[in-house]
């Protein structure tokens, strides 16, 4: 699963999108913390913090804000359904972490080059006169674990435009995975207080 994610470099055209935030290089993203998401604004794209971890308005349990959404089950699940046909955003990351193998060694995945862009379910949810987002991440299976839907230019544009046919946005979440780059790392990512480029140390 891919629950560690990171961002740590971005082009300055996404910084120039309206909204985008006072945001710290982040090697060691996880459930909980905040990422940027990306939505539709009108003919053009905004960027938001949005925290990692679902929050329907409606939801009272607040310890069960799910990271993930499965992409074979989104379209009907309750917790997801409505944000899959109205609200759906971006998460740029530079890579994610995998653990793999019976003693569980990390692996970076990134990009061949720029970013990676994932598909992602936001919502908001109002706490006092202040409203937040949060998101989940659109997860496809791997092998044995699972990756993050990863979309490309065209693919994007689909998924963030209100007038995209729901046949198309199926389709969306069939999309073929891109060049992806992997390595071993050793094993400082492990600890989840750790947020800088030690992370990436090889293995």
């Amino acid at each position: 699963m891919s629950g560690r994610l990171a961002l740590f470099r971005w082009p300055a055209a996404l910084a120039a999108l309206p909204g985008f935030p006072a945001l710290q290089p982040h090697w060691n993203l996880s459930p909980g913390a905040s990422l940027l998401l990306l939505r539709a604004d009108g003919e053009t794209q905004r960027a938001d913090l949005a925290r990692w971890g679902l929050t329907p308005a409606w939801l009272t349990d607040l310890s069960r804000t799910p990271a993930h959404a499965r992409a074979e089950t989104l379209a009907e699940q309750p917790m997801f359904r409505e944000a899959f046909r109205l609200r759906r955003g971006l998460v740029p990351v530079n890579g994610f972490y995998e653990w793999r193998g019976v003693r569980k060694r990390p692996y970076w995945v990134g990009a061949e080059g720029g970013l990676l862009y994932c598909a992602a379910l936001w919502e908001v949810y109002p706490a006092g006169d202040r409203e937040y987002l949060s998101l989940a991440l659109v997860t496809r299976p791997a092998a044995d674990l699972r990756r993050p839907l990863l979309l490309d230019a065209e693919g994007q544009r689909d998924w963030l435009a209100a007038e995209t046919p729901a046949a198309r946005l199926t389709a969306l979440l069939q999309a073929p995975v891109p060049p992806l780059r992997e390595r071993a790392l050793a094993g400082l990512v492990n600890d989840p207080n750790l947020d800088g480029p030690e992370c990436l140390t090889p293995a």
